[in-house]
């Protein structure tokens, strides 16, 4: 129950919404207010169409009543019913295509937000960002519609988290400094959460925070703000004073938290309990008081997720604590080095006998077997003297001279390798969203270095944790001879040669099908096979990334095949 709840989206719980300015509606974003108000008129329109199709009835509000192993688009198939709410319902489910776990979010077409779902679910997946649950499908069909996400079994809610304590000074700034850039980078986008609660944030096994749900949730609930960047700032100020001090900073009860007491008001984290970092406190102060004067040091509040993560910037990074080492056992000195006089001897319960072995050749036989023994060293001593005495006094042998060995020369050269033309070359993502930057692809291989194919940002070097690699298919035309293939970078990237077998009829689909010839790190690479290597399909795959643009990017400048 644990890891499914882990993965589920949270939907179902209805605490923590009073003390955020969110209000029942449809979810909006600063500065795009008027538009959202054209959409919503619209929505209504097409809302209202349906219910009159319906012979003036009023739209259904009930969850729809499916099973598990009702597939989706001949390929979702349901597995389990994690939430059943106010119309709609939410799934774990299994992608047959790709052969992965996902979640599917379900609800009537003529639900009266089913038009607000679809728009912010194809939004949210427009965002491509990492540090967010990633959206894959939306879709309406047979009176459904339905949003696929990802599921992210080995990661765990925060709301998990908690429940065990608050979180180490180190772990609470990670969160807050991931999460406000994350968010910050999402309302650039005109994307808001308005849901941002503790079981909406995931902690992966390396560290890393991802959020769900990001405009989904908000859409699915009917939540809308008229200030929504700072909605979710208060939202985030909440998450990093939870992670303080294991309490909800309102007087309600929330999240599986206790709320503060009752008439004594926002209080310091430091103030409910000892040992609280003080600056996080500070900044979490910061982010939940922005109707007046913080209760920190006469610093303004933020208002914006960005300020937040500027705020956080400028702090002094929070180190993480010190490993505990483990005390090595006492030395156990031998009874040696202790010594044994004067303690009492520690004996067995019974004493095995003693056999005294018989004095050696005292026999007629032993003292005959001793003669005979000395008489044969005698010999062979003697044998051994006189050959030495030959060798030294003989005659010396004249060395011969050794007889020249004729030199063969020849006239043949080692055949120099010729370059190998790419007829044409695509991205390669099976393990992904199948797309990896494919309109910059010719910059790889057009001998020119200033250009080049680059990969999505992600959070951390090994792709976020999201996927083994991602690369570059390369169609030879025909099955020609390898040698070796030469790749520039920018930035130190960890790359593998991989190529279709020489009596593939087709292009492999996912990247266990190709052979792995070589691999290396570096900017600039070449890759030789072990042995003699023919192919069409040559598959660049990248599995480790360079930090660039505030992420993690693979750049690819030139690609060099040799024959």
């Amino acid at each position: 129950m644990a890891e499914r709840s882990t993965a589920a989206v949270d939907v179902a719980d209805n605490s923590g919404d009073d003390p955020l300015t969110a209000k029942a509606g449809t979810a909006a974003t600063d500065g795009v207010a008027e538009e959202q108000k054209t959409a919503a008129k619209t929505a209504e329109a097409t809302e209202n169409k349906a219910v009159e199709r319906q012979g003036g009835e009023q739209p259904s509000l009930t969850a729809p009543e499916l099973h598990s192993g009702h597939k989706l688009a001949r390929r979702y198939r349901l597995e389990e019913c994690v939430t059943r709410l106010d119309g709609f319902s939410s799934w774990r489910a299994v992608d047959e295509k790709l052969r992965r776990a996902v979640g599917v979010h379900l609800l009537p077409a003529d639900h009266p937000r089913a038009r607000s779902v679809l728009a912010a679910a194809r939004s949210a997946a427009l965002l491509g960002d990492p540090r967010f649950v990633q959206v894959l499908d939306a879709v309406e069909e047979n009176d459904l519609v339905y949003v696929v996400h990802e599921w992210l079994p080995d990661s765990v809610e925060l709301t998990a988290l908690l429940a065990a304590g608050p979180l180490e000074a180190h772990d609470a700034y990670q969160l807050v400094s991931q999460v406000s850039q994350a968010m910050a980078a999402a309302h650039r986008e005109g994307l808001s959460h308005l849901r941002l609660t503790p079981s909406a944030v995931l902690r992966s096994s390396t560290g890393q925070y991802r959020i769900r749900g990001l405009a989904v949730n908000a859409a699915l609930r009917g939540i809308t703000a008229e200030r929504p960047q700072r909605t979710d700032t208060e939202a985030i100020g909440a998450l990093l004073y939870a992670s303080l001090t294991q309490r909800w900073p309102y007087e309600n009860d929330a999240h599986g938290l206790s709320g503060l007491p009752k008439g004594v008001g926002l209080l310091p984290p430091d103030q409910v309990r000892a040992g609280v970092h003080r600056g996080l406190s500070e900044i979490a102060m910061r982010a939940l008081a922005n109707d007046g004067a913080t209760a920190s040091r006469q610093e303004p509040p933020c208002t914006t997720p960005d300020e937040l993560a500027r705020a956080v910037s400028t702090m002094p990074r929070v180190k993480p604590p010190e490993p505990e080492f483990a005390a090595p056992p006492e030395y156990q000195r031998t009874t040696y080095q202790q010594g044994t006089y004067g303690r009492p001897q520690v004996h067995p319960a019974a004493t095995q006998p003693v056999v005294v072995p018989p004095p050696p050749l005292q026999s007629r036989t032993g003292r005959a077997l001793k003669w005979t023994v000395s008489a044969l060293l005698i010999a062979a001593l003697g044998l051994g003297s006189w050959q030495i005495a030959d060798r030294l006094l003989g005659p010396k042998d004249t060395p011969k001279t050794p007889e020249a060995t004729p030199t063969i020369v020849t006239d043949e050269k080692p055949v120099a390798p010729k370059p190998v033309s790419i007829e044409s070359a695509h991205d390669f993502d099976p393990l992904g969203n199948g797309a990896e930057k494919p309109q910059a692809i010719p910059n790889a291989y057009d001998e020119d270095p200033s250009t080049f194919w680059h990969t999505e940002n992600y959070a951390t070097a090994d792709l976020g944790k999201l996927k083994s690699g991602v690369g570059l298919v390369l169609d030879l035309g025909k099955v020609q001879k390898i040698s070796s293939v030469d790749l520039s970078f920018l930035g130190e990237t960890s790359v593998e040669l991989r190529t279709a077998p020489a009596d593939a009829e087709s292009e492999p689909s996912m990247p266990d099908q190709f052979l792995t010839r070589a691999s290396k790190t570096g900017s600039d690479v070449t890759l030789k096979p072990t042995g003699p290597v023919t192919t069409r399909y040559v598959l660049i795959w990248l599995t480790e990334l360079p930090a660039n643009d505030g992420g993690f990017r693979g750049k690819l400048t030139e690609i060099k095949i040799l024959g």
